[in-house]
């Protein structure tokens, strides 16, 4: 029975003792045996039961436990200690499984973490070459610029050879080969003045850069004077000039674009075949990424419901060791305030003791 019930039994079937009488002459005094007191509690760890004991599975023998305990000098640390630690060792198990299930769950968390960075990584490469813009050139405009100028050399070759043919019968194509090599490609430095306009002018760089075309369009011309009129002389020789100015740096300028355009086609063609190549590969490995995450995330669904029923499991063992420890307290507190209203009497009466 709780101990209202036990308060309201004893106070409607015990009458409250009386003060003994005083004794009469001659007869000797009884002396009053006072109820021993209680020895203070050690501080020690306490006992747990192996197995629940009787007033863990049965909340009457509990609330009988916390009006004795309430009654007596004890403590209620005691017994709410037992009962913590009781439940403590119930529950020890399933905390080291949901330890374990949460530390798989972390560990196919950071699988499948790093297999979304990965193809995260491979949707930006695949991006970032795809919109790769190509190299631009104009291959086609250089290669055929390149021939007309190659064609204009040999015209003008043969011009200078022709007017050079009555002063020099023989061994003319060897000096018309050198007056043509002098004029056209006698620049010493690496780009001519018409295509550098930033460049520096000085007297010196004037000289390289027309003194060999003026020199040579000038024989041409003189040679020119023997077999032709001085306005056709004269009109031979500004027409070679012209073409040593600007046919030998053209020719040389355009080989130098070659080079470049040629770069960039064949960057171009590279970008062509990566993106092919890159690609293919692009789609083999995420499809490989896509299927090792479903798997992973697979396992980690079979983890979950365990983890689940383990947690319910554990949550529900402490909302029982919780709902006791307030029992007990609840029926320790009353038995307390209510303590030093009774005798000693009718304490050893609601304890059940003789």
């Amino acid at each position: 029975m709780t101990f209202f019930e036990r308060l309201f039994r004893f106070g409607r079937s015990t009458p409250v003792p009386e003060a003994p009488p005083a004794p009469e002459a001659g007869q000797a005094s009884v002396p009053m045996v006072a109820p021993p007191t209680p020895l203070p509690p050690v501080a020690a760890l306490p006992v747990v039961p192996q197995a629940a004991p009787d007033w863990l599975t049965d909340e009457r023998l509990l609330r009988d436990e916390g009006v004795i305990f309430g009654l007596s000098e004890a403590r209620p640390e005691e017994k709410t200690a037992v009962i913590r630690t009781f439940f403590a060792h119930q529950t020890a198990g399933l905390e080291r499984q949901i330890e374990q299930y949460n530390e798989k769950i972390g560990e196919l968390n950071l699988f499948i973490g790093q297999r979304e960075n990965s193809l995260a990584e491979l949707e930006h490469r695949h991006t970032t070459l795809l919109n790769q813009p190509p190299a631009n050139h104009q291959l086609p405009r250089t290669v055929v610029g390149l021939l007309l100028a190659c064609a204009m050399c040999v015209g003008n070759y043969f011009l200078i050879e022709t007017a050079l043919q009555p002063a020099y019968p023989t061994h003319t194509t060897f000096i018309a080969g050198g007056v043509f090599l002098a004029g056209m490609f006698g620049l010493f430095s690496r780009t001519s003045l018409f295509h550098d306009p930033d460049s520096r002018l000085s007297v010196r760089r004037v000289l390289e850069e027309i003194a060999l075309p003026v020199v040579s369009a000038g024989f041409v011309w003189m040679m020119a004077l023997q077999s032709q009129s001085a306005p056709m002389a004269a009109a031979l020789g500004l027409f070679v000039l012209g073409l040593f100015l600007f046919g030998g740096k053209l020719l040389l300028g355009l080989l130098t674009v070659l080079r470049d355009d040629l770069r960039a086609y064949s960057a171009n063609r590279q970008l062509l075949q990566d993106q092919r190549a890159f690609t293919a590969r692009y789609e083999t490995e995420t499809k490989a990424l896509r299927h090792e995450m479903d798997q992973l995330r697979a396992q980690k669904w079979q983890i979950l419901p365990d983890l689940t029923r383990t947690e319910a499991e554990r949550d529900r063992l402490n909302a029982r060791r919780d709902m006791l420890v307030r029992l007990f307290e609840s029926e320790f507190n009353l038995a307390r305030s209510v303590k030093d209203r009774l005798s000693d009497a009718q304490r050893r009466a609601i304890l059940g003791e003789s």
